[in-house]
């Protein structure tokens, strides 16, 4: 039976006792990837929102640049738990924001308001290929809602073990490949697999 990563029960049993654990690639090697987008941001009023946080440290990674305004959503509240425990243990205190929402029915505000809250850059690593599992219109649906909290001039970057995650009709987004990382052999003999980052901007 196919691991069921599209549903909450499935995470919320992970989360449980699962602490910390990066999806695809270290966080380090992901942040390697992404330089030049994040060099194009100020660190000091950049708004970043990572979706899917589940157990990674990413946000660690982002404050030691600097980027305070992160916020990490998960529709599972025990990923919101591990992300606070992961950023207290490396910097001795809480600064980013935790919020557990659906990715597929994502809605943040303004603290002012309803407004739509909108940052200047999405990422996700794999979280797109946990929400596949429940077929293409939940990938639309999560694109279109990455889509309607994206700041003018903004991208998202989603890193996937699909060569063809994103060859979909109505996605509304132009999409390029950032990077495209061979994962390690066991023997020279077996074959090339790769993981993927993709840039996608709204069109």
């Amino acid at each position: 039976m196919p691991v069921p990563f599209d549903k909450q029960a499935y995470w919320h049993d992970r989360f449980s006792t699962e602490t910390s654990f990066e999806w695809l690639l270290g966080s380090a090697e992901f942040m390697s990837i992404i330089k030049p987008i994040l060099t194009s941001l100020e660190p000091s009023s950049a708004r970043i929102l990572h979706i899917g946080s589940g157990t990674s440290d990413l946000q660690n990674y982002f404050r030691h640049l600097g980027f305070l305004d992160v916020t990490n959503v998960d529709y599972e509240p025990l990923a919101a738990d591990r992300g606070r425990q992961l950023e207290k243990q490396a910097f001795g205190n809480v600064k980013m924001k935790y919020a557990v929402a659906d990715a597929t029915q994502l809605h943040l505000s303004n603290d002012s308001g309803g407004e739509c809250c909108k940052f200047d850059l999405v990422v996700d690593k794999s979280t797109v290929d946990a929400i596949s599992c429940g077929g293409e219109d939940q990938v639309l649906q999560m694109a279109s809602c990455v889509k309607e909290h994206l700041a003018p001039g903004a991208v998202w970057i989603s890193l996937s073990y699909s060569a063809s995650r994103f060859d979909i009709e109505r996605l509304p987004f132009d999409v390029q490949v950032l990077a495209k990382v061979p994962t390690p052999k066991s023997k020279a003999t077996d074959p090339d697999i790769f993981h993927w980052c993709y840039l996608l901007r709204p069109k």
